[in-house]
């Protein structure tokens, strides 16, 4: 198999196939503490928010770098006209929970998508990961370390050479 048979077979995988399961992703709920979510966020680059584990209804998601508005002070959030929203995410501001930090609008995408439409989604968005759903619920996640995973693991098993 040559890199170009290998990138026709990866593009026409379905992301139900590579998918990680959702009991491997850091998921938490959206009533767990702030400082649960930031001792997963020590070791990843975000973390879903679902509204709870038996109906895994997608809330949101919080990135790694939403850690800077958390925990900076009010004043770093005000400009002339008043308070910014971000303010309402810091824990000075009043937030404790997950579900008052998270991002509510995640990028998603189906689970019968391919790493096609996952990568041009990507691509379009300039985001690095994508919450898998079916309808509301969270059932997998896609990213970019994944797809790079399942790409090289494709060139391995298949024998593919770069060809210089």
């Amino acid at each position: 198999m040559d890199v170009e048979a290998a990138l026709e077979k990866f593009h026409s995988l379905k992301l139900s196939k590579i998918m990680p399961r959702p009991d491997t992703m850091p998921i938490v709920t959206a009533d767990s503490d702030l400082l649960n979510v930031l001792k997963l966020l020590r070791t990843g680059h975000h973390v879903w928010v679902v509204k709870d584990r038996e109906s895994m209804e997608l809330v949101g998601y919080i990135r790694y770098m939403d850690v800077i508005d958390i925990l900076l002070p009010l004043e770093s959030h005000r400009f002339k006209l008043g308070i910014t929203s971000r303010s309402m995410r810091s824990l000075l501001g009043g937030a404790a929970k997950a579900e008052d930090v998270a991002d509510r609008h995640p990028l998603t995408i189906e689970e019968d998508a391919t790493v096609l439409d996952a990568l041009n989604k990507m691509r379009h968005y300039k985001s690095q990961v994508l919450a898998v759903v079916e309808g509301d619920r969270l059932v997998g996640e896609m990213s970019l370390r994944i797809l790079i995973d399942e790409f090289l693991r494709l060139l391995r098993v298949g024998g593919a050479r770069w060809k210089e």
